[in-house]
């Protein structure tokens, strides 16, 4: 696969740039500069003014959004693109909160920014943005970032990186994107932070977690970072519960036969790293019903953009492409949803948009990156002893699920939650939003377990009301609404 390498010096880059000026020039007349009247410092650093995005094609003239785009360099020739957005009130008081979309290899800009919960979701049409009242910077200054390289805008200029990628990789170049944003943002050092993510950031949460703690340990060697805890989502957390919940919840949700069920519970070992050819066998009966619903959120009607135009694939061979084997152990992109993964590819892909957000690659963007999926090394089986270990430090950790997601089930990650053996303090009981139930809540000694009801595996998207609740609770350390 060929490196992403920075292009700036491009002559097609720079007949771009002039482009791109003029038309934010005369957008800057139309709409004014988009920053927000609460900016953290004014003026700001260099550094951080030639990040700030003052015109981005789409974008709603009110309300004002102070934020900031561009990259970070993790290791010489290899750099990791983010987005961030201010607290849209009191930034100087939020805390910092990181958001990871996992895969691997999808794009947090494409799935976390522009659809789930930033401020800006892109529009059905993929020509604009509109206003999202849910966004989580209502609570938090917001942080976006693209890992690992290879996805979205990030880039190397050194092939081989792509051909390395495992958790371990990933965490460290994770680690060194924080370290080296916050030196590019400082007034930030000093503020609470948090981790999140959904899918398979449910991996690299708890990593980047466990690298922060350790390292704040070393503070002759290491930044002290004021990590107080992380939520995740529908999260990947142990291969053996999760591929026992995936199995159960088909079975228990209709999805699939009593006949399919009984042939993969018996042929599939799922304790095991690498399945056996008849659990693979077994396993495709599992996943072919998921060719016709979204496996994503089950309930919900499927996206029928992509069966309209004879150049587009269909919701079958979109779905079929994403089986992936990897050391013949099935794996599925996580946080796929078609629709808006076609509409945020039109718009990230415009160049008037690219220039806006700082982009210095030329290359197609992508929601995901299916080549990560294929070379990425699994090498961890289960996330648990990291629970274990940041348990006991005492970070606040929060998992939630969208009750919907057949992808990540709710029953996988109860049985990961199980396996903790961790004391209860409130049992099994509902939360309430709007007078109506948002789902169910029950609390072990350092870690809280919540649902989304009607949620799939994009909680935000679905929910967003709901998860704008959740991210308020957790953050501000109240409970969730336990009555009408």
């Amino acid at each position: 696969m060929a490196s992403r390498t920075a292009s700036a010096a491009s002559p097609l880059f720079l007949l771009l740039s002039v482009f791109g000026f003029i038309i934010g020039f005369g957008s800057f007349f139309v709409t004014g500069i988009n920053a927000s009247a609460q900016t953290y410092t004014n003026p700001l650093p260099e550094t951080q003014q030639s990040d700030r995005i003052t015109f981005l094609p789409g974008q709603p003239s009110n309300p004002p959004i102070s934020h900031f785009s561009g990259y970070i360099t993790v290791h010489p020739g290899r750099a990791l693109f983010y987005w961030f957005f201010e607290a849209q009130s009191q930034p100087t008081k939020k805390p910092l909160l990181l958001w990871l979309n996992g895969g691997p290899g999808c794009s947090s800009i494409g799935y976390g920014a522009a659809v789930e919960l930033g401020p800006l979701r892109v529009k059905r049409s993929g020509v604009g943005l509109k206003f999202n009242k849910y966004a989580w910077n209502k609570e938090a200054n917001l942080l976006f970032v693209e890992s690992p390289v290879g996805v979205g805008f990030s880039y190397t200029n050194t092939s081989s990186d792509l051909t390395k990628l495992d958790d371990s990789f990933v965490a460290e170049d994770a680690y060194h994107f924080l370290v080296n944003w916050l030196n590019r943002f400082p007034q930030f050092k000093a503020h609470d932070f948090y981790i999140s993510g959904e899918s398979y950031a449910g991996h690299y949460v708890p990593q980047l977690a466990e690298l922060v703690y350790d390292r704040n340990k070393d503070q002759k060697n290491y930044p002290f970072i004021h990590l107080k805890g992380f939520i995740v989502g529908n999260p990947e957390t142990d291969d053996f519960y999760d591929s026992k919940g995936l199995l159960e919840y088909a079975w228990s949700h209709a999805v699939i036969s009593d006949q399919v069920y009984q042939k993969a519970k018996r042929v599939c070992d799922f304790k095991l790293l690498n399945w056996t050819d008849q659990c693979n066998n077994a396993m495709n009966f599992v996943f072919q019903p998921y060719t016709e619903i979204d496996i994503y959120n089950i309930y919900a009607p499927i996206c029928l953009l992509n069966t309209t135009s004879s150049s587009s694939t269909s919701h079958y061979d979109v779905l079929a492409s994403r089986f992936k084997v990897k050391g013949k152990r099935k794996r599925i992109l996580g946080g796929y949803d078609p629709c808006y993964s076609t509409y945020a590819e039109e718009y990230f892909n415009r160049m008037d948009v690219r220039l806006s957000l700082h982009v210095h690659t030329t290359e197609k963007w992508r929601v995901c990156n299916d080549s990560i999926l294929n070379s990425y090394d699994f090498t961890v089986f289960s996330i648990l002893p990291i629970y274990r270990k940041l348990i006991k430090a005492g970070l606040k950790i929060w998992v939630y699920s969208g009750d919907m997601d057949g992808r990540v089930p709710v029953l996988g990650t109860q049985y990961c939650i199980k396996a903790l053996g961790l004391p209860m303090k409130a049992p099994w009981h509902s939360w309430f939003h709007h007078q109506q139930v948002g789902g169910r809540v029950v609390e072990y000694e350092g870690l809280t377990f919540v649902t989304v009801r009607g949620a799939g595996h994009l909680v935000p998207l679905n929910k967003p009301s709901e998860a704008l609740k959740l991210i308020n609770s957790f953050l501000s350390g109240g409970n969730l609404p336990t009555t009408h």
